[in-house]
């Protein structure tokens, strides 16, 4: 493909074999999933190329056959900023960036920095449960603010979320946008949430990595960075983000804490220290460099892809498959699926989604409290793929009903 220019088309349809590339989405489907040809629609992990300008910076650096310890440059620090900036509206320094090799070791640092075994922590399910094993697995102890449904759109608990705050929490882990639900949150939620932060002393971490996949911008939907809404709510957060959801680069392990306060920044920065992990990937580095510098058009075009993908997955169930609902996307690539039309138990369902219909998704219940009679879907895959899906899935249904 050559390079990018004025009204470059990308391509998301061509299908890529996988199966000899060691990955973790595809592999082991038989004894995972109980179907050795399961479409696997579960870890968010695209089926999509990266940027091309991504794959090409890449190959010049592995071009040079010395791979020892990287810095990383001036214009790495330069291009981060300015994405942060163009993209989002904020404006940070390079300074404020702390290496993380993902949000995942991430979340767990910032427990070890800011908590003692036994203090309290608060997260927001059914949301990634990395945030519950980050609490529980490093002995702290998990205080949940379930997020409240309304109709088909999901909601913060604020008076929930100061119940949970009065108990003792020290930290409080937000997903924003949230997985799985799919919201992007708004300006008003997000200040309302500060202000819980602010007059309870709590710390702030907001996992932002899907922050660039935010659906709906051509009516104006836009993420805020939690740390974006004022000084005193910037000097209690710590935000995690990555390129690695938006540009399908996850595998160059990259990421980056942003923490404008200095106090903050260092017990952070002793913490990934302590884990012995502060040298950054070399192809990492060249990736995430391209691509905040050259990968934009690239992600435009994607989420106009997803959010076709969406409409397809949502009218397709609508009409042939009642039983289950698409509920509203906001942002991620990540279907939330409710299946209690379908009048399964979880285990039930889980078999029913892997055996039945041989496909592969991540089961509602992995998201803890609110995740029951819910699947989600990933839909970062060629159309072809989702229609083979929808296919099975129908069939599925249709026989389960005819029994």
């Amino acid at each position: 493909m050559t390079r990018a220019g004025p009204g470059m088309t990308y391509d998301f349809d061509t299908l890529y074999d996988r199966g000899a590339t060691d990955s973790l989405k595809w592999a082991d489907r038989k004894a995972r999933c109980g179907s050795g040809d399961a479409i696997p629609l579960w870890v968010a992990d695209m089926d999509f190329a990266c940027p091309p300008e991504v794959a090409r910076a890449v190959q010049a650096r592995a071009a040079h056959p010395i791979y020892g310890y990287p810095l990383r440059s001036e214009s790495y620090y330069q291009a981060v900023c300015a994405w942060m900036e163009r993209r989002h509206g904020w404006k940070i320094k390079p300074e404020w960036l702390v290496y993380v090799p993902g949000v995942v070791p991430a979340l767990n640092f910032a427990v070890h920095a800011f908590t003692r075994p036994g203090d309290g922590v608060v997260i927001q399910p059914p949301v990634y449960y990395p945030f519950r094993k980050s609490i529980l697995e490093n002995g702290r102890r998990l205080l949940e603010n379930p997020l409240v449904r309304r109709g088909d759109r999901y909601e913060m608990d604020l008076q929930g979320l100061k119940k949970a705050a009065d108990s003792g929490a020290k930290l409080l882990i937000l997903c924003s946008p949230h997985n799985p639900v799919g919201r992007v949150w708004e300006k008003r939620e997000l200040e309302d949430l500060a202000e819980v932060c602010l007059t309870r002393d709590i710390l702030l971490v907001s996992d932002e990595i899907h922050f660039d996949l935010v659906l709906g911008r051509q009516e104006g939907r836009r993420h805020t960075c939690a740390a974006s809404i004022s000084e005193e709510i910037a000097r209690r957060t710590i935000t995690l983000t990555a390129p690695n959801k938006t540009f399908n680069i996850a595998g160059l392990t990259m990421g980056n804490a942003v923490i404008s306060d200095p106090r903050l920044r260092e017990a952070f920065k002793a913490a990934v220290g302590g884990s012995g992990i502060e040298v950054s990937n070399v192809f990492g580095n060249v990736a995430a460099e391209a691509a905040y510098r050259e990968g934009e058009a690239w992600l435009d075009q994607l989420l106009s892809y997803i959010e076709g993908n969406y409409r397809f997955f949502a009218e397709f169930l609508a009409e042939k498959i009642p039983e289950i609902r698409a509920l509203p996307l906001e942002g991620t690539y990540l279907a939330w699926l409710d299946c209690t039309g379908l009048g399964l138990d979880d285990a039930a369902l889980k078999r029913f989604f892997c055996q039945e219909a041989r496909l592969w998704l991540d089961d509602g219940p992995k998201f803890g409290t609110g995740g029951s009679g819910f699947m989600r879907l990933n839909l970062a895959a060629p159309r072809s793929i989702l229609e083979e899906s929808a296919r099975r899935l129908e069939k599925a249904v249709s026989a389960r009903r005819n029994r």
